[in-house]
């Protein structure tokens, strides 16, 4: 089965439903669909997106297709990747988008599920940051938008542990805003999309803008994003990028030498 994005509308809200087994790793083609599908769903007809994988999946999605990932010292998250692209589709969508979590999510998958406005997710659901277990340094834009979510504390232990986190204790955090049954997920974002597509969708888009506008308002001078920017270039130019993905490939822990 090829990458796809099947889309069902009902009352006013738009599932997309991401699938391309067996783990719907965000591939160039998945996140094509992805945001072909977004553009599709816009006001007035779509009130509310609601984003998931298959019914029953025990891996929401991988994260990036790691097979996709450069192998020669080019920057493997730059400003059009696939994932930064949805991520932006997603925060720019004009309607307030929730993601409706069953199964693992994990890399650069949580940044797509943490993008979203609302995050429903079953109570068996994990979430894990995992940079560090693949050797791919996170640029400042996914980092921030983790930091927009929960505080530091619990960004360093995800990033520095890279070990599952259950979405009760996601929620403590207040990373989620509701945790049910897996047999209550899709009644639950059913009816939260459905209180979303009552109200006005002008007044919708323009405080997500605000939102959104808001969240990023952070300082940064062009001497610090530059030098940041040269500390992800060493680690992409490192033998220990190239472990990572060697391993990742071999199904084997990695074996990182700090150069």
């Amino acid at each position: 089965m090829t990458a796809r994005v099947t889309v069902d509308v009902r009352e006013s809200v738009a599932w997309l439903t991401i699938s391309d087994p067996p783990v719907n790793a965000l591939s160039a083609t998945l996140i094509r669909h992805l945001t072909g599908a977004l553009d599709e769903a816009q006001p007035p007809a779509i009130l509310a997106v609601v984003l998931r994988a298959p019914a029953g999946s025990r891996v929401f999605s991988a994260g990036h297709d790691v097979s996709e990932l450069p192998r020669h010292g080019r920057d493997p998250l730059t400003y059009d990747d696939p994932l930064r692209l949805a991520v932006r589709r997603i925060e720019t969508h004009p309607t307030p988008v929730i993601a409706m979590v069953e199964g693992s999510v994990w890399g650069g998958a949580c940044e797509l599920v943490l993008s979203c406005d609302l995050v429903v997710a079953a109570d068996t659901s994990t979430f894990a940051l995992t940079p560090a277990r693949l050797g791919v340094p996170y640029d400042m834009a996914g980092t921030l938008n983790l930091l927009k979510v929960t505080e530091m504390h619990f960004v360093k232990e995800m990033l520095f542990t890279a070990q599952p986190i259950p979405a009760t204790r996601m929620a403590a955090y207040g990373v989620l805003n509701r945790v049910v049954p897996a047999d209550e997920l899709e009644a639950t974002t059913a009816e939260l999309a459905a209180d979303i597509a009552t109200g006005s969708p002008l007044v919708h888009q323009v405080m997500k803008e605000e939102l959104r506008v808001l969240a990023n308002a952070h300082q940064m001078t062009p001497e610090t994003h530059e030098r940041i920017q040269a500390e992800r270039r060493r680690v992409y130019d490192s033998e220990d990028y190239r472990e990572g993905l060697r391993a990742f490939a071999e199904k084997r822990p990695p074996v990182f030498r700090g150069r």
